[in-house]
């Protein structure tokens, strides 16, 4: 597996600091590695070709599957059913020695295929429907994989699973209380944070990086759906109020949960984290009934778009950097269409929509240069 360009300069220099190696050997293995990473970036084409042609093979068995699905006895429905799912695994098997990227390719999309597959299999046999289960054996057949094979394709798989799998569960175990898709919203938005943040200075492996592309994607759309549920108890009057018991258990799998598994991944810097944490409850606590509450939630929005930024440049991150600057300019936009745009004419909506576009797309782009300047990898 290629280590980064940061993780390798760390290394040599813990070891000629010990006396392990001495400054001519560092620069050897310096240069070896840096002609090594520059081979792999040569193959990109061919990686992005498996990876796509592996999901045209996936897509189109399961097309011929669905096609024919009517046609097939329960038996034969159950045989191809784990033909599909063994097949590719075997056939990864079999590609190991002589291409490992197409093995990779060939495990995740077995492992893909074995969701389908659970859920065909209760289908065939008439099974109890209770579809977290399914999301839950989906989950444990991931976990499973990642745990035998300990490749860069399982591991993001288990780590939108299983957080998939609570979410699921939650909501439709407790879907006739209130404030369930509060604390679904709130749970998402919690794994996104932990999950961004996983990656440090001191270890840029290829799962942490998967963790980070996860989370820094579902992060602006988590927060979305959150507001979109905040004070989501008002329009559910009819349903009753979550127990104690219940309450508990949110309090866990909101809060502790991602707590455990940063403090897990970080260390003590897990604080960041749960300061973030509770920005996260006062966000999903807010409501947006009067136009007052509505303005403190763009308020408590740009701050914590701001806090990613100063959290980024405090730990030389950034990936946050960008997303905090993107946070603060889509809040002011839909400020600008929710309490600015209605109170203009067509003429002026125009003007100043323009306005806002060039002069604060280029001064949030001359922000975010400067902020990124003062991070390690420098201007991009």
């Amino acid at each position: 597996m290629p280590i980064s360009p940061q993780r390798l300069e760390e290394l040599l220099n813990r070891w000629t600091g010990a006396t392990v190696i001495d400054v001519a050997t560092a620069d050897r293995i310096r240069s070896y590695e840096t002609q090594q990473q520059s081979g792999l970036r040569l193959r990109w084409p061919v990686l992005l070709a498996i990876a796509f042609g592996a999901l045209m093979v996936a897509s189109g068995i399961l097309l011929f599957i669905a096609s024919h699905w009517n046609d097939l006895s329960p038996a034969q429905q159950f045989t191809l059913v784990l033909v599909m799912v063994a097949g590719f695994h075997i056939a990864a098997g079999f590609a190991h020695q002589r291409f490992q990227a197409l093995a990779l390719a060939l495990h995740a999309v077995g492992t893909i295929a074995l969701g389908g597959g659970i859920f065909l299999a209760g289908q065939i046999f008439n099974l109890q429907e209770h579809w977290p289960g399914g999301i839950l054996l989906w989950a444990i057949g991931s976990v499973l994989a990642w745990a035998l094979l300990r490749d860069n394709a399982q591991a993001p798989l288990s780590a939108l699973l299983v957080p998939g799998w609570i979410a699921s569960e939650w909501s439709v175990r407790y879907q006739h209380f209130q404030w369930t898709e509060r604390t679904v919203a709130e749970f998402v938005l919690a794994v996104a944070i932990t999950y961004l943040t996983a990656r440090t200075a001191r270890d840029g492996s290829a799962f942490r990086q998967a963790l980070g592309w996860i989370g820094g994607i579902v992060l602006l759309p988590a927060v979305g759906a959150a507001i979109a549920c905040a004070g989501e108890s008002y329009g559910e009057h009819n349903h009753p109020l979550p127990t104690m018991a219940m309450r508990v258990a949110a309090l866990l799998f909101v809060i502790v949960l991602p707590l455990l598994v940063s403090w897990r991944l970080r260390g003590r810097a897990a604080v960041w984290n749960a300061a973030a944490l509770a920005w996260v409850v006062i966000l999903v606590s807010l409501n947006h009934r009067q136009w007052l509450q509505e303005l403190a939630i763009y308020g408590w929005c740009i701050l914590g778009a701001i806090g990613l930024v100063f959290w980024g440049l405090h730990e030389d991150r950034r990936e946050r950097i960008d997303l905090g600057i993107a946070g603060f300019a889509i809040t002011l936009l839909f400020f600008y269409f929710s309490a600015i745009i209605d109170k203009l004419g067509r003429s002026a909506t125009l003007i100043s929509f323009g306005l806002i576009f060039l002069l604060g797309g280029w001064q949030l782009e001359k922000l975010r240069r400067r902020l990124v300047a003062r991070t390690s990898g420098g201007v991009r």
